[in-house]
């Protein structure tokens, strides 16, 4: 099905973005990985190494393997160069409706005719996006978990305008990728695993901000009684409490929910611009 993929283009090189790119290297596919900001491209680049070297060093891939993948991974700021010759498209920037939209179009206006362009977005579906481009029948969700490189699930997200075959080539390529996905028969915000766990972190900042229990407290019921790998506010940390509230932002501006707006201990943080490991604080301190 999907041996007419051989390039992808991933657009946005922040911690979604670069592991999308590595795995996507690491299966045989030629990468652009594209970003209009050339530090954060460098940043990429070293953490991509640095993550190969823990790898190698536990014994998990091969230098052999490494430098294949390597030798597959190109760092472009130029969009098309990025695109030029690309076979899929998936768009990991930032959590903005105007800002994919402006995106998608000038992606529909540089990729080949036969490109599939993908959003990663867990919240934006690509129904929202597919009209601006001419090729809504090539638009669909695919989205991945962080950390990518850990993570098995693959959320394939059909639209009311993406084709079968698409859909099947979205779904083939997570599997060629050496990831579990799912096939989503009709858009939801959320999907399935954020919708699940949004209630989860509801409920966790409620017991927070209702005084019941400590953050740890909290983490430590989910890690040691419901056996989670990681509590709500470690997640939120790791995963970012700034892509957390722009999340809860578009839900309510969707909806109009009031309970969908991001909570006060999540503003507070987001204001204060404690997003999480990524800025070195946030539920939790971290040391660089």
């Amino acid at each position: 099905m999907n041996s007419a993929i051989k390039q992808i283009t991933v657009i946005g090189s922040g911690v979604m973005g670069w592991q999308i790119a590595l795995v996507s290297a690491l299966a045989g596919f030629e990468v652009f990985l594209q970003d209009i900001n050339e530090e954060s491209l460098r940043q990429a680049k070293e953490s991509l190494q640095g993550h190969m070297n823990k790898r190698i060093q536990k014994g998990k891939l091969t230098s052999q393997q490494v430098e294949e993948a390597f030798s597959k991974l190109h760092f472009v700021t130029s969009l098309e160069t990025a695109l030029n010759q690309t076979d899929f498209v998936i768009e990991a920037i930032v959590e903005k409706l105007d800002v994919k939209r402006q995106l998608f179009a000038e992606v529909d206006r540089l990729a080949p005719a036969r490109a599939i362009i993908a959003t990663n977005s867990s919240t934006i579906v690509s129904s929202k996006l597919a009209d601006a481009t001419n090729r809504p029948d090539k638009v669909c969700n695919l989205h991945f978990f962080n950390p990518v490189l850990v993570m098995e699930l693959v959320e394939v997200v059909k639209g009311p305008h993406t084709s079968e075959e698409t859909a099947a080539a979205a779904f083939g390529l997570a599997k060629q990728m050496n990831k579990t996905p799912i096939l989503l028969k009709k858009e939801i915000s959320g999907f399935v695993a954020n919708r699940i766990l949004g209630k989860l972190i509801d409920e966790a900042v409620y017991l927070l901000e209702n005084e019941i229990a400590s953050v740890e407290e909290i983490d430590l019921a989910c890690t040691k009684a419901l056996n989670h790998p990681i509590g709500p506010f470690a997640l939120l940390d790791l995963t970012g409490i700034d892509v957390n509230y722009y999340i809860r932002q578009v839900l309510y501006e969707e909806t109009g929910d009031e309970s969908q707006k991001p909570q006060k201990v999540l503003t507070e943080k987001f204001l204060n611009g404690e997003f999480g490991r990524k800025t070195g604080k946030g539920f939790y301190s971290y040391s660089s």
